[in-house]
Parts: C-alpha cells; sequence; structure tokens
C-alpha cells in the first residue's frame, strides 16, 4: 500500500467505528462542504480540503507523497522531532524506514483538534441531553481548547520530517473510536457487575497488562472495587476531554459509571460532587488498543513491517 491508501484507510475505518450514527457522520461533511462551498473564491486556498471527505481533522498525511510505497513504518504514540531523528538513523543504518505514523496529532491536526470535539456533543444528545444544552456545555470548551492550541508551535516535528524526507502522518480520533467500540462492546458480551469485575475484565487485554507491569495500569478513580456498575459510559473520544460541566446531566440521567482514559484535576474535583464512579483505562494503555485495532486492519491488506517506538508496543488480534 501507498500512503495515501493508509491514510484514506484510517479515516473511513474510523468513519465505521465512530460511536454516532452514519448520517451525524455524513451532516458534518456536508457542513463543510457548505462551508467551502460559501467562502469568497480567493480564501479557498487557506481551506483544508481534507474536511470536504475526512471528518477527522486531527488525523492527516502530514508530509509526503500519497504515492509512496510503504513497507516498513515506525509507530509511536507521539512523534516528534526526537523519533523522527531515530527513524532518520534507522534507515542510515540499514533499516530503512518509509514512513512515519504517530497517534497524536501535530501540525495542521494539532491546530484542527477542536474541529473533532463536536462529537462529543453528538453523544451527549444520544445520551439523552437536549441539543441546546449540550451545544451550550461544549462550545465553551471548545473555544477554551483552541485558544490554548492557536499558540501551539505546531509545524515543530513536521519541519523537522521535511528536513529529513520522512513521510508522515497522524491518526487520532479514528483510532480513539476503535477504542470506545471495542470497550462497549467487551462489557455488553460480559456483563460486569461490579467495578473490581470491570478492572478485572481491561486486565485480559494485552495493552492493559503491559500499562499494569508499568504501574499505569486501569485504576478506580472513584468508588470501591464491590460498587455496582450499573448505567456505564465510556468516553474516550473527541479529541480531548470535554466540558467538566457535563457530570451534573449525566448523573441526573442515570449514569452511575464513567469508563475513561484519563481525567484532569478540574475535572476530577467537579465529578467528585456528582455521585457518579470513575475507572480510568489507562491513557497510553487506552491509544495502544485504538492504534493496534486499526494496524489490524491495515495488515490484513498489506505486509507492513511495524516498529514500536514512543511508547506504542504492537498487539495483534484474530
Amino acid at each position: 500500500m501507498n500512503l495515501g491508501e493508509i491514510y484514506e484507510l484510517f479515516y473511513r475505518e474510523g468513519m465505521c467505528a465512530d460511536p454516532r450514527r452514519p448520517r451525524e457522520v455524513q451532516a458534518k461533511l456536508r457542513r463543510s462542504r457548505e462551508e467551502y462551498r460559501k467562502l469568497f473564491v480567493p480564501l479557498r486556498k487557506f481551506f483544508d480540503t481534507e474536511r470536504l471527505r475526512n471528518p477527522y481533522a486531527d488525523s492527516r498525511i502530514l508530509f509526503g507523497d500519497r504515492r509512496t510505497p510503504v513497507r516498513r513504518m515506525i509507530v509511536g504514540i507521539d512523534i516528534e522531532v526526537g523519533e523522527l531523528l531515530l527513524a532518520a538513523h534507522l534507515s542510515r543504518e540499514g533499516s530503512p524506514i518509509d514512513a512515519v505514523l504517530a497517534h497524536h496529532p501535530e501540525g495542521v491536526a494539532l491546530a484542527g483538534l477542536d474541529d473533532v470535539m463536536d462529537l462529543q456533543t453528538d453523544l451527549l444528545i444520544q445520551q439523552g441531553i437536549s441539543t441546546e444544552v449540550a451545544k451550550d456545555l461544549m462550545s465553551a470548551r471548545t473555544k477554551e481548547v483552541c485558544r490554548r492550541l492557536h499558540s501551539a508551535n505546531h509545524t515543530r516535528a513536521v519541519d523537522a520530517a521535511k528536513l529529513l524526507n520522512l513521510p508522515f502522518l497522524c491518526c487520532h480520533t479514528p483510532a480513539d473510536n476503535h477504542v470506545v467500540q471495542y470497550l462497549e462492546r467487551l462489557i455488553r458480551k460480559n456483563v460486569p457487575k461490579n467495578l473490581g469485575n470491570l478492572i478485572d475484565l481491561l486486565l485480559r487485554e494485552p495493552e492493559y497488562q503491559d500499562a499494569a507491569r508499568n504501574n499505569a495500569g486501569p485504576r478506580i478513580l472513584i468508588g470501591k472495587p464491590k460498587d455496582q456498575l450499573g448505567k456505564t459510559i465510556v468516553d474516550m473520544t473527541g479529541g480531548t476531554e470535554g466540558s467538566k460541566d457535563i457530570f451534573a446531566r449525566l448523573s441526573q440521567l442515570g449514569v452511575n459509571t464513567l469508563l475513561g482514559m484519563h481525567l484532569s484535576e478540574d475535572h476530577f474535583l467537579k465529578i467528585k460532587s456528582e455521585h457518579l464512579k470513575v475507572v480510568i483505562a489507562g491513557h497510553m494503555a487506552s491509544d495502544n488498543l485504538g492504534m493496534n485495532l486499526l494496524l489490524d486492519k491495515l495488515e490484513k491488506k498489506s505486509r507492513i513491517e511495524i516498529i514500536e517506538c514512543s511508547g506504542f508496543r504492537r498487539y495483534k488480534r484474530g
């Protein structure tokens, strides 16, 4: 497969695993096309035209010719200048690297991270929160993330990839969508009764076992092992953490347990008073799970050798 085919496979599989209804994903693409159509023609050159077919602004080819054949790819959770220099060194030492794949976004994909947060709005609506309230809750948080990202040095790693002539892409929300889909199915199939059972269930997966060996495995953040699970939501996609003001609404709607990837201190302090139990699966472990699920699909289509780096561990399924 070439670089463009890998990229297209990732975002298309992300759409298949998206926790929203297909019509909601297509509605996002239609809004992007309408936005482009209404632009004053001289401004269209500044528009990210990938948004017309890929609904995930945090997943992009950051550098490289789409036609580049990829036989050997280095994969990491975070790819920055150091990892790119490592890839270049491996190539010089006789282990050629055709492309570098990051989970966390860089470049234009990092700058566009806030664009995928409308996924969280749609999921809140699915939980029963009114459209108006969901949009209001998420709007302030999305603008906060946008302001924070605007000042970042987005192109630092991408510039290094260009100087080293290393094809570079990232895949964020499509992988996180796979985590949500996989864990929701796992819970439905096994029906854990309490928080301790949920931890045990997560620890059957190799990514969470590896994290536990490194003292970063799943843990109960709020609650006790014998506490009943009740209605559980898996909250692991949509760019980054949502509004810290959603927890009261979720509690009112009968949600008992939140299974998340991570929780900031501000969110933790807010959720403590809302009578919700919280299990944190682990950030790096969950990112590994999502990337492995996607790479399983990639390797069914092409024999690509994967080199692990930057917190990524390759575990195959099926």
